[in-house]
């Protein structure tokens, strides 16, 4: 394996600033890194070298801006030919990379970025489905990792009750259980800095209609709670198929309603120091897009306020990436707070990962 030179290839038109991309007053967006291939999702080792997951490019990469001046000065590439490895995460020296079915560790990889050592199997056994099989990974103020298995259909209530769910697994694998239901596909979540409660993004089902259902930002202080699926999306909203067999009142409404189709992915609370108080502990959520409605909509970072566990607004934070006349630029998948306060977003349509900062010289 060989370390790429991003500062070898051409930034977006010349300019590592982006001034299609709106933004509210004082803040800026640059180029972090160019040339990253269907970049998705996002973590970081302590140092700063910051590791992308990948979908449909079936690589993992790293990232170092080893001159601390905002933009990656070198890639690496830690795998090819993996399952989705939409997934990753950092713990203790090691890398943790989630496949459809299993996850994998890459030991002590820090100094090994030039030659991964082959990766240890931590758990195989997740089902194999494609369909809503890509995965988000984190470790959660617990020391486990926490690993969704999404529903194998746009709708449907399978038997083994690990689809649809949040499992919460033990760092080397020994011991997974569920620790939330009804989840039909999350594809980020984060814990709350100050309550270490953690919250979630999940797509709500297709084939309702351009406004319905929305998609959701979900809040599971305890294990155990069942958020909906397949019987009842956005909290009120019956299935046609399903909801005659669990009642929306027996079941967890969403912390907020997003956007319905904006297909809402990364998430994480601010905790940098760079951005105005204001956006302390607040939520970003990286909305991809959607597919199939008649007029798109998403493709933006949005930010979410809340005031304790009570959300007191929804609204965008970044956007241009969809053009009036409907032209797609790019699609936001995840967002990662650096150790500077900037906020890093992942794109897997332009195969970059932006910066944004705030202030003069920023």
């Amino acid at each position: 394996m060989i370390a790429a030179c991003l500062g070898c290839a051409s930034p977006v038109a010349g300019d590592p600033s982006l001034p299609g991309i709106r933004l509210p007053a004082g803040f800026r967006i640059t180029l972090f890194a160019d040339s990253v291939p269907n970049a998705r999702s996002l973590t970081q080792s302590p140092d700063g070298t910051v590791f992308v997951g990948t979908r449909t490019a079936g690589a993992v990469y790293a990232l170092r801006d080893l001159d601390d001046d905002g933009r990656a000065d070198s890639m690496y590439t830690i795998a090819t030919g993996l399952n989705m490895p939409n997934g990753v995460a950092f713990r203790a020296g090691a890398l943790y990379v989630a496949e459809v079915h299993r996850v994998l560790r890459y030991d002590s990889i820090l100094p090994a970025l030039l030659d991964p050592p082959a990766p240890a199997i931590v758990r195989d056994d997740f089902p194999t489905d494609r369909s809503h099989g890509w995965k988000f990974v984190a470790f959660g103020p617990d020391s486990a990792l926490y690993v969704p298995v999404g529903a194998p259909c746009n709708v449907c209530d399978p038997e083994d009750e690990r689809y649809a769910s949040i499992q919460r697994m033990t760092a080397d694998g020994a011991s997974v259980a569920t620790f939330a239901s009804g989840v039909r596909n999350t594809v980020g979540f984060d814990w709350h800095p100050e309550t270490g409660e953690l919250w979630f993004t999940d797509n709500g089902r297709d084939w309702l209609g351009d406004d319905a259902p929305p998609d959701e930002l979900n809040r599971a202080p305890v294990p155990g709670l069942h958020f909906g699926f397949p019987y009842c999306h956005g909290g009120t909203i019956a299935d046609p198929a399903f909801g005659s067999i669990r009642p929306c009142a027996e079941l967890t409404p969403p912390a907020q309603r997003l956007g319905a189709h904006v297909a809402a992915l990364g998430m994480r609370f601010y905790t940098g120091d760079l951005f105005p108080a204001e956006y302390r502990n607040q939520i970003f959520i990286a909305e991809h897009g959607s597919w199939n409605r008649s007029t798109p909509v998403g493709y933006r970072v949005a930010l979410v306020k809340l005031a304790g566990n009570e959300v007191v607004s929804y609204e965008p934070f970044a956007e241009g990436w969809l053009a009036e006349d409907e032209t797609v630029s790019g699609r936001p998948v995840d967002v990662l707070v650096r150790p500077d306060g900037s906020l890093l977003v992942s794109d897997d349509h332009a195969g970059v990962v932006y910066r944004i900062t705030y202030g003069e010289g920023s």
